[in-house]
């Protein structure tokens, strides 16, 4: 027969015999919290800070063509928001067409601020259908609401106050970057940050501007 040396009680160090009782776990699992709902409208930064001294000393007269575009572009998409804007009010979201067209100047609006900021290297094409290194990845046509189109201009003025700050701050820096990259031929990553924060918040702005999304614009980087 074999012994068995039953469980007893240890004494603690006054004689006192302590039943060991293993702790249970009585807290309660805790709910997941549901991830962020990431921003329709995402800045996609691929830039490798290498700048190159000639196109920075020369970024504002190469960019030039680009001005007069710009207007001829602005003129075209101000007339398709109208359009887009009385569409929506009545369907509560913009056409697919209407859409691609809005996203590809905003698109090129982001990419032709990133180069005369000198957040970006590369001349910027002109239609805004090309990768850019400072480029924009904006979701595809969603239900919005027809109050939110309606009012949308009255809905964004406190976004747009924020983006008229924001441009003060984003040219000043651009100065300092310009005379970085000149000496330098790279952009510090700090500054870059900078910028792309600035042109991150103005980017989401216009596409709320331009019934490109109903989601505000936002500080954070989601």
């Amino acid at each position: 027969m074999s012994d068995v040396t039953p469980d007893v009680p240890e004494p603690d160090t006054f004689g006192h015999e302590v039943e060991i009782v293993p702790p249970s776990d009585t807290s309660e699992p805790t709910a997941r919290e549901p991830a962020a709902e990431r921003h329709p409208i995402q800045l996609v930064v691929t830039d490798d800070l290498k700048r190159s001294r000639l196109t920075v000393f020369l970024r504002l007269p190469l960019a030039v063509p680009h001005f007069f575009w710009m207007y001829l572009f602005g003129i075209v998409a101000a007339l398709a928001l109208v359009v887009a804007w009385v569409v929506g009010v009545v369907l509560g979201r913009i056409p697919g067409s209407f859409h691609r067209f809005l996203a590809a100047y905003t698109r090129y609006n982001t990419h032709l601020t990133a180069y005369l900021t000198i957040a970006a290297n590369p001349f910027p094409g002109f239609t805004g259908n090309l990768p850019y290194p400072i480029d924009l990845e904006i979701a595809p046509p969603a239900k919005q609401g027809r109050l939110r189109i309606f009012f949308r201009l009255l809905l964004a003025i406190p976004a747009l106050v924020v983006v008229y700050l924001l441009q003060i701050v984003l040219y000043t820096i651009a100065v300092i970057a310009w005379f970085a990259a000149l000496f330098t031929g790279r952009l510090d990553k700090s500054l870059r940050d900078i910028l792309t924060f600035c042109i991150r918040y103005i980017a989401q702005t216009n596409a709320y501007v331009f019934l490109l999304t109903k989601r505000y614009p936002t500080f954070k980087d989601t």
